[in-house]
């Protein structure tokens, strides 16, 4: 089955073609021929993930998902939320969102936050939505270099092993360290926690159903 993957973000497709099984194809926006951006004109993650798969849908009339993040912080009343990827304003990169985040953060003791991933798919003219979700912390100043976003500055909870993996017994025995930031792991490391992962993992799972 080809599915249209209505983004243009390199990192998010590499992370979603690793993550989608083998019989889906995806294909991009550009190859699609769209070339313009979509609206993001909605107040919730589900708003904006609905507007730009019925964007494609429309422009197209073949099967495809949306998704949209929102990083959601306990102690900013769930900012920057729907705005993420514009936290710091329009045409920021993803470096001033995070000088930001820090910044409205920097008095803060709750560090309590979560990723949360929504993604709308349309079959057959048909809309389903599918979530995920991993909590964590945020810490006080960036460190790895890998992913993208707010990646330098989240900790999912509980915090990811350095090595071993979540199945191995005795990774979190003694250990004292807070925790790796996603931008500290691998991306197949991330891919086995990520908040798009679980959204992904469910919406695969929903797809083999249809098969």
């Amino acid at each position: 089955m080809k599915l249209i993957f209505a983004t243009n973000n390199k990192h998010k497709l590499e992370e979603v073609k690793k993550l989608l099984p083998a019989p889906f194809q995806l294909i991009t926006l550009a190859e699609a021929g769209i070339k313009e951006d979509i609206p993001e004109t909605g107040t919730t993650l589900e708003e904006n993930a609905s507007i730009k798969s019925h964007f494609v849908f429309k422009r197209t009339g073949l099967n495809c998902f949306a998704d949209d993040t929102g990083l959601e912080v306990e102690a900013l009343n769930g900012a920057p939320g729907v705005y993420s990827a514009r936290y710091a304003g329009e045409n920021c990169s993803f470096s001033d969102n995070v000088i930001k985040l820090l910044t409205e953060m920097k008095d803060k003791e709750n560090r309590k936050a979560r990723f949360r991933t929504v993604i709308s798919l349309i079959i057959e003219g048909k809309e389903y939505f599918f979530e995920g979700i991993v909590n964590g912390e945020i810490i006080r100043e960036q460190r790895g270099s890998e992913g993208f976003g707010y990646d330098p500055v989240f900790i999912p909870k509980p915090p990811h092993p350095p090595k071993g993996g979540f199945n191995n017994p005795q990774a979190f025995e003694g250990q004292e360290q807070e925790g790796l930031t996603f931008a500290e792991m691998s991306l197949e490391e991330k891919n086995e926690i990520s908040h798009r992962a679980r959204a992904i993992e469910n919406l695969a799972k929903f797809l083999m159903q249809l098969k």
